[in-house]
């Protein structure tokens, strides 16, 4: 399984919510303003840092890039990918659950 998050985690609670219910081993990835919780030393850092030990995690990077921030900047262990990425890793893993 994928879980993808498209919500900043200032504004709601689906990174945390995914954190919480995601299986070990089950991909994560983020996206849209859910980037904002992948860039170090943001509040969000840390429990993505503590999330990559259990999880592959992911972020857009075209979407890192749209927000003005450097894809270079993001928490170690996070894999940034593109577009082409994102439909490889849901084909990969089949079921997507969207915490919106």
């Amino acid at each position: 399984m994928i879980h993808t998050v498209n919500k900043s985690p200032y504004e709601r609670n689906a990174f945390d919510s995914c954190l919480k219910h995601a299986v070990k081993g089950s991909a994560i990835l983020l996206y849209e303003d859910g980037v904002y919780a992948a860039v170090k030393g943001c509040t969000a850092a840390a429990r993505l840092a503590d999330a990559v030990a259990d999880h592959p995690v992911f972020v857009l990077g075209p979407d890192l890039k749209a927000r003005g921030m450097d894809p270079a900047n993001v928490v170690d262990g996070v894999r940034v990918v593109d577009y082409g990425d994102f439909v490889d890793l849901v084909v990969e893993h089949g079921t997507v659950q969207a915490w919106l």
